[in-house]
């Protein structure tokens, strides 16, 4: 797998809206503040270039990025913006003022695209390797930064995107990278985001419950989590697990024998390939952590949580527009005793799915904003006791984020090695279905693989 390369940067400015624009303030909703604290999300994009993108074409690729930037920001004009304190108050707001803009940096990196994007399916590369093509966030709670490098020989291309979350959510961040993407190859671009915060309503005051003991009495205000190489776990590997689309109907038709096993005529909860794939995942993770011996015998019969989220966008009263710019994200939390997780392929799968389905109906069911006011507490609980969480999603379409030289080869959320979350896309090949990113140090890596492919076998998959 070898060691992470020479990075050598090229030039290093600050991308600003091409429209002058006036100093305009956004004031975090109780959606955006539950993610003042925890790291940025950092995608990185792998592309291939053709032979006839030779080192001085790919040069030029790297203005290309940096002027649609530029255009692009005029509609997104927020993620050139900073997080800070509304003056004179407790709230936070995201605030744009003239000259603001997004950190751009540009580099060459001596290691092929090959060596970063596998053609080989479950294949872990060095987190260090991958480390010095996203950028950290520069001082001052900016949300949003970029890196464009170039590729040994000119190889590929890697652009590294860190967004703060409290900007906005996955839908959001992605809308804006479709946008980018068109703005630069030329063609014609999704519909304007939709910003307008007051679209959240809060009758409850949410925001006060969620950032209670969050603003210092000194007024001094948060400071985003680090992003940098050194805040990556040495020794962490990434890998990308698929979830093809037969594979995915074979655990379908696994969880319904097992549902008739244990006497339900009907499977408890309608089974999405989503909601599959979680379980699948989630219950490998288990048997995983539990044959390398992480897991205590005191904490086998414990309870350990799978936390992914769910888009409010069109459950709220009125709904949201789908473009609308900001967080619109609730927590759905599963909970399960570890060693049902952990039992043979089939008990754990089943156990995985019975408690992600039930969680899913809390999160979308009646009476669930009723519950909203204590969802912040209960992922502090689950985290605390032990969690797998979901970052990205297959509805993203990332692998349509195409700049005018290709589909990307291969696309990841490096943050999960900090996170600890597992990572969800769309599939890239043509059996489609999904893409799950997970980080593991080398033996237990080496374990889930193991956990995976007796998983597939369970479930009668190739």
């Amino acid at each position: 797998m070898g060691a992470a390369g020479n990075l050598l940067v090229i030039d290093a400015t600050v991308v600003t809206p091409s429209d002058d624009l006036p100093a305009r303030s956004l004031p975090l909703t109780f959606f955006d503040v539950k993610w003042l604290r925890p790291p940025p999300v950092q995608r990185l994009f792998l592309y291939r270039l053709d032979r006839q993108h030779h080192h001085g074409t790919a040069q030029q690729l790297v203005s290309d990025l940096r002027r649609s930037l530029s255009m692009v920001l005029t509609l997104f004009y927020p993620l050139a913006g900073h997080v800070r304190l509304t003056p004179g108050t407790d709230r936070y707001e995201l605030f744009y003022q003239p000259g603001d803009g997004v950190a751009f940096t540009a580099a060459e990196y001596d290691v092929h695209v090959d060596d970063l994007a596998s053609c080989s399916d479950d294949e872990p590369v060095p987190v260090a390797k991958l480390a010095p093509l996203l950028p950290p966030l520069p001082k001052g709670r900016a949300v949003l930064a970029v890196q464009a490098t170039v590729l040994l020989g000119g190889s590929g291309l890697a652009l590294g995107i860190t967004l703060h979350h409290s900007a906005c959510d996955g839908a959001s961040s992605t809308h804006f990278l479709h946008t980018w993407a068109a703005a630069c190859a030329g063609v014609d671009m999704p519909p304007p985001p939709v910003i307008d915060r007051t679209l959240i309503a809060d009758p409850k005051n949410l925001y006060g419950i969620y950032t209670k003991g969050m603003v210092p009495s000194d007024g001094a205000e948060i400071e985003f989590a680090g992003t940098s190489l050194a805040s990556y776990p040495a020794d962490q590997l990434l890998a990308t697990f698929t979830l093809s689309q037969e594979l995915l109907r074979g655990i379908k038709d696994a969880l319904a024998a097992e549902a008739a096993r244990h006497g339900a005529a009907t499977m408890p909860f309608k089974c999405s390939s989503l909601i599959a794939a979680y379980s699948f995942i989630w219950s490998c993770y288990c048997r995983a952590k539990q044959s390398q011996n992480l897991v205590d015998d005191g904490d086998r019969t414990k309870t350990t949580y799978f936390l992914f989220s769910v888009d409010h966008r069109t459950r709220l009263d009125p709904p949201v527009p789908k473009w609308y710019l900001g967080n619109c994200l609730g927590p759905a939390i599963a909970a399960a005793r570890h060693d049902e997780l952990a039992a043979d392929a089939l008990g754990g799968l089943f156990a995985a799915f019975t408690a992600i389905a039930d969680a899913l109906e809390e999160a979308v069911g009646e009476g669930a904003r009723d519950r909203w006011d204590g969802c912040v507490e209960r992922v502090k609980e689950a985290v605390k006791a032990g969690v797998l969480s979901v970052a990205g999603s297959p509805r993203f379409g990332v692998y349509d984020v195409d700049f005018g030289f290709g589909r990307p080869a291969k696309v990841d959320i490096v943050s999960v090695a900090k996170t600890g979350a597992m990572s969800m896309a769309e599939g890239r090949g043509s059996l489609g279905g999904v893409e799950v990113g997970i980080s593991l140090p080398p033996a237990g890596m080496d374990r889930f693989r193991r956990c995976f492919s007796d998983g597939i076998r369970a479930v009668g998959g190739k």
